[in-house]
């Protein structure tokens, strides 16, 4: 990458053909979108498209540059003073006290935001994630046997949003009795742009019905927070509270945007890489049979490429803070630059046959928990535990299980399934 005194007379007038930009486009299965994605690896890998349809579109949107190879992602990840996220990290716009009130360090640049992901990367420690194996073993536990007393029904209810949504509420310290309703909550805060959410809820305006997701959260979440500056208990919003950086405790605008942020990244990318795995399974049975002859030699690279074929995360933007170049296309200050990460996790460079279901695949480099750089997944070891934990036992209990249909999110952020049904086949 080198930096190009002229990038910003780049004509951007011709966008590219291919489509990445509609919600048409985001409503097909990873699969439907792969042939889009191999044609800009093999001839574009970096290319202008137009603007990105979603919660608005500003009228002076210009568009945003696609990045979709491995190697180009990494390198945008990686480069934070030239691709920078604190001008947002979705490639639709939105208005600008929502992106305040939801994504709080991860729509930060240094150094703040190393200062506030410090704080809170004591929680995700591999010291701390070793302290909860025992209570997401026990979660995962009760999860399957209470699905095999309940038997057929909705996969996605039942077991993908159940294990993640207990123990992110459990660190934060919510009850029980509010945690159906804060994850339900959290779904709505990168649901909105699906017709059928929306449809379902009463509401036609995205922004309107993502306000109100926001609201349900926030409330809750400061609500915890002030009890526990009253009554200090053993658990992260505790931390959060009695924590300073440079001499400052955290406002409630902070601690209230990282609860929203940690209830979206700690409850929806865990379930639907579950949600995909059991397609995978379902649909590769030679490698369900694989894994299950050898589940404990197995599981751990088993887990590694559920994440690579979920890409439960689909897309994150940067935004370029000076005049570059990136594969011979010059890149102006303040363009968007996303990185897709499904096309980067089935780049032929990097993996052999990566059409390919392979729970033996190793080494597999993917970038399922981001590209690299200070804004990868803090949040990978506690995921991949709960992968482990609950595939363990789905698969001891049920190794004949299968899955339907998924209906699918639409949504260019997340890899969501909305509902997926299952036979216990016992």
């Amino acid at each position: 990458m080198t930096t190009t005194a002229d990038a910003a007379t780049n004509d951007k007038s011709d966008h590219d053909p291919v489509d990445l930009s509609t919600l048409a486009c985001w409503a097909r299965s990873t699969e439907e979108r792969e042939p889009s994605f191999a044609e800009l690896r093999a001839e574009r890998p970096v290319s202008w498209h137009r603007p990105a349809e979603g919660l608005m579109v500003a009228d002076d949107d210009p568009g945003f540059w696609a990045v979709v190879t491995h190697s180009d992602i990494a390198q945008v990840s990686k480069n934070p003073k030239t691709f920078c996220s604190g001008q947002g990290v979705q490639f639709q716009d939105a208005p600008q006290e929502l992106l305040e009130a939801s994504q709080s360090f991860l729509a930060m640049d240094a150094p703040r935001h190393a200062q506030l992901r410090k704080l809170v990367g004591a929680a995700f420690t591999p010291k701390q994630i070793r302290r909860l194996e025992d209570r997401i073993a026990q979660r995962a536990e009760s999860i399957v046997s209470e699905l095999l007393d309940h038997g057929d029904g909705d996969f996605v209810q039942l077991v993908c949003r159940r294990l993640p949504m207990a123990m992110i509420y459990d660190m934060m310290g919510l009850p029980e009795d509010q945690q159906d309703a804060l994850a339900e909550a959290a779904d709505l805060l990168v649901s909105a742009n699906d017709p059928e959410v929306r449809a379902a809820h009463g509401v036609d305006d995205p922004i309107e019905l993502t306000g109100q997701a926001l609201m349900a959260l926030l409330g809750p979440g400061l609500e915890c927070a002030d009890e526990r500056r009253r009554h200090p208990q053993d658990d992260l919003m505790t931390n959060l509270v009695q924590a300073e950086v440079d001499g400052e405790s955290l406002t409630d605008e902070e601690i209230g945007a990282f609860f929203v942020l940690l209830s979206v990244a700690g409850n929806d990318t865990t379930r639907n890489t579950i949600a995909h795995g059991a397609t995978a399974l379902t649909r590769f049975r030679d490698e369900r049979r694989r894994l299950l002859d050898d589940l404990d030699g197995r599981l751990g690279t088993a887990v590694e490429e559920m994440v690579r074929w979920a890409s439960p995360v689909l897309t994150f933007r940067r935004t370029a803070t000076e005049d570059t170049e990136l594969r011979g296309q010059r890149i102006a200050a303040g363009d968007k630059v996303v990185m897709f990460y499904e096309s980067g996790n089935r780049d032929p460079a990097v993996f052999d046959d990566p059409l390919a279901f392979d729970v033996t695949r190793d080494p597999n480099p993917h970038q399922g928990f981001g590209g690299g750089g200070p804004h990868f997944c803090m949040g990978n070891m506690l995921a991949r535990t709960q992968l482990r934990e609950i595939w363990r036992r789905l698969l001891t209990a049920a190794p004949d299980f299968e899955v339907g249909e998924p209906a699918r999110l639409t949504s260019n952020f997340v890899n969501a399934v909305k509902a997926m049904p299952i036979r216990l086949n016992r």
